[in-house]
């Protein structure tokens, strides 16, 4: 691998959409990240392709992700959150560019049915997947991304 060219104090955030994935039953899907099988959990997220809406995004995201898109729009989150990703990791994702991500947070509704989730995809991110109480699912998520999840938690707390 070559040397990174940006310190990492001077890199920017990559645009980043985040999927608040809410079932019938008031809780969120979360993955375990195929990447990394520590015990820890995210909600489904990915970069914002150029000319793309946030909505797009996100539900294209989804599609990658869960192999599936059956969701209905509920809200966006009125601020982007950022978040810093650590200097080894951020060292290697996406060539060294991005200190971390700032994203857009999306809340859907599924639609669907748990058999129309695959996560065996065309490239996998998620290894295993299960819906979670949205009040544990912080607790879960890796250090980095807590007070992201924080701020989604309380942005979207009246769809809870």
């Amino acid at each position: 691998m070559s040397a990174i060219a940006i310190p990492y104090e001077d890199r920017a955030y990559r645009p980043c959409v985040g999927i608040f994935l809410l079932n019938a039953e008031g809780k969120l899907f979360a993955g375990r990240r195929i990447d990394n099988r520590a015990d820890a959990w995210q909600m489904p997220q990915g970069g914002i392709d150029h000319g793309e809406s946030i909505v797009e995004a996100c539900l294209r995201e989804m599609g990658e992700e869960i192999g599936t898109q059956k969701a209905e729009f509920l809200q966006e989150h009125s601020e982007w959150l950022f978040y810093d990703i650590p200097v080894p990791l951020a060292d290697k994702l996406w060539h060294g560019q991005y200190r971390g991500q700032k994203q857009r947070w999306v809340a859907l509704r599924y639609t669907g049915t748990d058999a129309d989730i695959n996560i065996e995809t065309e490239e996998p991110e998620f290894c295993e997947w299960k819906w979670v109480d949205p009040h544990t699912l912080v607790d879960l998520a890796v250090p980095f991304k807590r007070d992201v999840y924080v701020s989604v938690m309380s942005e979207f707390a009246a769809l809870l």
